[in-house]
């Protein structure tokens, strides 16, 4: 395993874990998907601004320019994204939008071969079928959906999916300053839908944190990792959004998930886990005796 791998695998885990504090966060405050988006943003960006000003210091101006066209579709891809997944919730379930979600590896597969010739392993496609089956069983089919919702979550993730091969494509581009472009556009289109301005100290407290750990910490870390990873590999490892999420509000909130939930859950750690230790074996170089 080279110290690039091992590297872009601790940021997509550290982003995936700050990705599934989501639900946690909305659930600490009683405001509709606009005002949340909003304020996500906004500090979000704050959040990636005060890292870009201690680590690239004067260059942070240098990096706007030369975003190009790679870091600018990255920002507004992530952006809409997050729309997209707003809009799809308000249309289908989080049943329909989990198991949709569930596919990006292999979306990411295939977008990875057509455009960087990286061709997945079997050992790969194998623990993103198993990540898959554990999302079907965790949220399980008989929930109704709604065509335009389950439309809208495809739309999300194949935005994902896009800026995991923009960002293994193009590793040199300004990935912070795409990551906070991304939440800035993203808080632009949604305070005009929501109602930012009414919110109260203890709400705009926690919707701070929320853009913080989420936006801010979660986008830049996925954005750092996803150059140093196959794109597959940085879907695959995203999939652990699916039983991290429930974890932590049965740990704050004391719900307890039921057994489907739980096995399910387990079908993705284990599979996920079982890709990325047989992946560390493979990488080991062999060192030959003198």
């Amino acid at each position: 395993m080279t110290a690039n791998y091992r590297l872009g695998l601790a940021l997509i885990v550290g982003a995936t874990i700050a990705w599934s504090l989501a639900g946690l966060f909305t659930r600490l405050v009683t405001l509709d998907s606009w005002t949340i988006l909003a304020w996500r943003g906004v500090c979000g960006a704050l959040g990636m601004a005060v890292m870009m000003a201690f680590s690239r210091r004067s260059e942070a101006f240098r990096d706007l320019r030369r975003l190009g066209l790679p870091g600018w579709g990255f920002a507004c891809l992530s952006a809409l994204g997050m729309v997209f997944y707003i809009t799809s919730l308000r249309n289908t379930t989080v049943a329909h939008n989990a198991v949709i979600y569930a596919t990006i590896p292999f979306l990411a597969a295939g977008l990875g071969y057509l455009a960087l010739g990286e061709k997945p392993s079997r050992i790969a496609l194998a623990a993103s079928g198993a990540a898959l089956a554990g999302v079907a069983i965790m949220v399980g089919f008989g929930s109704e959906g709604g065509l335009l919702g389950d439309l809208l979550g495809f739309a999300m993730t194949v935005c994902m999916a896009l800026m995991m091969v923009i960002a293994r494509r193009w590793p040199g581009m300004p990935v912070l300053m795409s990551a906070c472009l991304s939440a800035l556009i993203s808080a632009a289109v949604a305070w005009p839908l929501g109602a930012p301005l009414t919110v109260s100290g203890h709400e705009l407290a926690v919707l701070m944190a929320f853009g913080l750990v989420n936006s801010a910490l979660g986008l830049g870390l996925f954005t750092l990792g996803a150059r140093h990873l196959p794109a597959m590999e940085t879907a695959l490892i995203t999939a652990l959004d699916a039983p991290l999420a429930p974890l932590w509000v049965w740990l704050l909130f004391g719900e307890t998930p039921g057994a489907a939930t739980i096995i399910g859950g387990l079908i993705v750690l284990v599979a996920v886990i079982s890709h990325i230790a047989t992946t560390s074996r493979r990488r080991v170089p062999v060192i030959q005796p003198a």
